[in-house]
């Protein structure tokens, strides 16, 4: 028996049917969206608590077998796969919002929560979790690879908005890192360090995040401009000027005319800006007017703003589609 064996009988009499070795379950568990075909791991393994975590990776450690982090598999860069075998501890049931401190901002999840699912339970709160990278990730996953996004161009990546993780270590020891201060300098940053490591330092099993007030009033648009010079300068004087940019998108024309297929959509084909403002409504109408002046002053051919909130879903969507345009 070899010690891959061995580790999947020994964790199978303690999760029972929460480990699967399925040809169609592995197969699933072996890839992101990037690629058609990938690396299955040897079983798949559904944790429900820390404690659950620290015990499957204690016994891979044991055994000396593989373990890979799953969460919702949206990712592109191919780290879900397992090219050596191994176990992968698929972290989806592990999905609780555990706190929210909505004096304080901030919010204790489970590494499975996804980020819809966030804002869906924060919605009657005043707040949301702005890192939006586009699919609809889970916030360990998300804090696994350092996610960025529409909106971090405001409110930063999600290194910016993560304060304090709890994380199983490779030995299986459980470890707390980070706190809820806003003001913190003592030790080491571990947060910062967990954070962007792709499984490769630890588990994350917990995180306590930084929320935002809700804007009274959004709105977006488009800036089309015949060539991508005015694109690049209209991006460079807005940022210059102090615009408060929300989400600001390049598309090229090629990407356009993807977008414009999938998502059914009548963009002009040309290098367009994507752009939204969040303020209040005399705000935005300010910002409105201010960008249509630096669009035209760069040469835009077709500006078009826009506060509904139906319309606005449907243009970030299509921006959101990208990679399946592609």
């Amino acid at each position: 028996m070899t010690s891959t064996q061995r580790a999947i009988e020994s964790l199978g009499n303690r999760f029972g049917q929460r480990l699967s070795v399925g040809a169609a379950v592995r197969e699933q568990h072996g890839r992101g969206e990037a690629f058609a075909a990938g690396f299955p791991p040897d079983a798949v393994i559904w944790p429900e608590n820390t404690d659950e975590v620290s015990a499957i990776v204690q016994t891979c450690n044991e055994q000396r077998v593989p373990v890979i982090a799953f969460g919702a598999g949206t990712s592109l860069e191919g780290h879900v796969s397992a090219p050596n075998g191994g176990i992968c501890v698929d972290l989806s049931r592990m999905n609780q919002v555990l706190e929210v401190h909505a004096e304080d901002a901030d919010c204790i999840v489970q590494p499975g929560v996804t980020r819809e699912a966030l804002n869906s339970y924060l919605r009657d709160t005043g707040l949301f979790f702005p890192v939006d990278p586009g699919a609809n990730a889970t916030l360990g996953g998300m804090i696994s690879t350092r996610a960025s996004g529409t909106t971090t161009v405001r409110y930063g990546t999600i290194a910016q908005n993560v304060l304090a993780l709890e994380v199983v270590l490779a030995n299986g020891e459980v470890i707390r890192c980070g706190n809820r201060a806003r003001k913190s300098s003592a030790g080491y940053d571990l947060v910062r360090l967990f954070t962007g490591a792709e499984g490769t330092l630890g588990i994350i099993t917990e995180a306590t995040l930084r929320l935002h007030g809700q804007p009274e009033a959004v709105g977006s648009g488009i800036c089309s401009f015949p060539q991508l010079r005015g694109a690049v300068e209209t991006v460079i004087e807005l940022i210059q000027s102090g615009s408060p940019l929300a989400r600001i998108e390049f598309l090229d024309d090629v990407q356009v005319r993807a977008c414009n297929a999938h998502s059914q959509l009548s963009l002009p084909e040309l290098p367009t800006l994507f752009i939204e403002f969040h303020g209040t409504q005399a705000s935005v109408a300010e910002q409105f007017e201010r960008a249509t002046q630096i669009a035209r002053s760069c040469g835009s051919s077709t500006i078009d703003w826009s506060s509904d909130a139906q319309r606005r879903a449907k243009l970030w969507r299509a921006r959101h589609h990208a990679y399946f345009a592609a």
